[in-house]
């Protein structure tokens, strides 16, 4: 007994060690860092949009008034700075100071500060008008909330140029928990949305008899490259659907292991660009996308933005071989 006991101990502490190992690392936060840029583009672009029907969307007499958007939500008391905004010169006003912290997000100013500002602005433009809601945005909220949690400003931004500045040289940028954490939450979420996408698509008879691929390539509301040819290829069509839905299933499972995590990555590139480009959603793919650099190693993001020759990080070195 005393043998089993210790033997169970030893599993625990293993599971213990592995556990804070995964969470609790420092890591460079490169990775959190480049996908604060393309995040915060993302941000930028997707609400400068709405200056385009502002008071429209979001104005006190506009397509969805207040008392209506109360009524959908009922009873969750959803929070929106929206409800305070009575005159198109306040609804304006907020707007353009949503689009300043976006764009200082984008290029790395003040982030710690614009950080949380981006994320509770972003979540005030989904609760104000929930009948535009759509993976974009819910993609965009994601991101905008971890970004939050590390220091998303450390790298290729102007708060790390105003600290060189400042600091007259090199300015070291130290492995951080809290970009761990940050990167981690990410990557969860990622496993979480693509594995719920696999299973809802197995309750279909369309992705199991491989026809699914054909009805959102053959459908014209949203067919921006025509792939009618591909009717001639039923089998080519059968395997990108069989393909597809795998992929989502087992990216949770896949994704973590070194060996396949390229695979994975490279079929998500295929994937969701082949979204944007055939089905016309490019926000929404390059958003996803956007998600999935947060299994790019740190070590990888300094290699490939140093340039041939650049330097990289030597204390971070052992840490994000293995991220």
């Amino acid at each position: 007994m005393s043998a089993l006991a210790g033997t169970v101990k030893g599993w625990f502490r293993e599971i213990v060690a592995d556990w804070d190992r995964f969470w609790f690392t420092p890591v460079d936060p490169a990775t959190l860092s480049l996908i604060r840029v393309f995040a915060g583009a993302m941000l930028l672009y997707t609400h400068g949009v709405w200056s385009l029907k502002l008071e429209s969307f979001f104005g006190a007499d506009g397509w969805l008034m207040p008392d209506a958007v109360h009524a959908f939500h009922r009873e969750m008391h959803t929070w929106s700075y929206f409800w305070w905004l009575r005159t198109p010169g306040q609804l304006w006003g907020a707007h353009l100071a949503a689009i300043v912290v976006f764009a200082m997000l984008t290029v790395g100013l003040f982030s710690r500060v614009v950080a949380p500002l981006a994320a509770i602005a972003t979540l005030s433009y989904i609760q104000r008008v929930p009948g535009a809601l759509f993976g974009l945005d819910q993609i965009n909220a994601l991101l905008a909330i971890y970004l939050c949690l590390g220091p998303c400003g450390a790298r290729y931004s102007f708060d790390h140029w105003l600290a060189k500045r400042r600091g007259v040289g090199l300015v070291a940028v130290e492995p951080s928990i809290a970009a761990n954490i940050a990167i981690r939450l990410i990557q969860l979420h990622m496993c979480v949305i693509y594995l719920f996408a696999g299973t809802s698509k197995l309750m279909g008879l369309a992705w199991w008899n491989g026809f699914a691929m054909w009805l959102a390539l053959g459908n014209y509301e949203y067919q921006s490259l025509d792939m009618t040819w591909l009717a001639h290829w039923p089998r080519t069509v059968s395997l990108l659907s069989h393909v597809t839905i795998f992929w989502e299933t087992f990216y949770c499972l896949l994704i973590w292991s070194k060996r396949w995590r390229p695979v994975m990555l490279i079929l998500a590139i295929l994937l969701h660009m082949g979204i944007a480009i055939c089905l016309g959603m490019m926000t929404f793919g390059l958003v996803m996308l956007i998600g999935n650099l947060a299994f790019v190693s740190p070590l990888l993001v300094q290699r490939m933005l140093a340039g041939r020759g650049g330097a990289v990080a030597p204390q971070s070195r052992a840490d994000l071989e293995g991220a």
